[in-house]
């Protein structure tokens, strides 16, 4: 099984689904499960915070529909809310479900964690690649 817990941090030793160093996924909204920016992750992130999505209209209603509310500010946590166009480490399983439901939101396989292979098929998350990237 992939591990994406070989390392965090600024010089961020965990690997994508390419099997290359993961990228960050977003600084503006601050994402990752240690608001580092990338979807790196570890035994603390029972989330599994990993797959680097861009969030359409569609994916938030239904998030929203199924009890995770990602749109609506909550100050109490420093959390602005997201929109369309954002970039966000989401949680594996609620990717599977979306795209199980028809509903996934686009994917950034260069910033998407190894780890997520472990409940999403990297043909599934391919399926919704909106980077080209073979080698990084």
């Amino acid at each position: 099984m992939p591990d994406g817990f070989s390392g965090k941090g600024p010089n961020n030793y965990q690997n994508n689904v390419l099997g290359y160093p993961l990228k960050p996924c977003s600084m503006d909204p601050l994402t990752g499960f240690y608001r580092s920016g990338c979807c790196e992750t570890d035994i603390e992130d029972h989330g599994l915070h990993t797959v680097c999505v861009k969030m359409t209209k569609e994916f938030l209603e239904f998030s929203k529909s199924v009890g995770n509310d990602l749109s609506t500010p909550r100050p109490e946590f420093d959390f602005k809310g997201l929109k369309a166009g954002d970039f966000w480490c989401l949680c594996a399983a609620r990717w599977q479900q979306a795209f199980e439901s028809g509903k996934a939101p686009l994917v950034k396989l260069s910033s998407t964690n190894i780890i997520t292979l472990n409940v999403c098929s990297l043909e599934d998350l391919k399926s919704f690649a909106i980077d080209n990237e073979i080698n990084n």
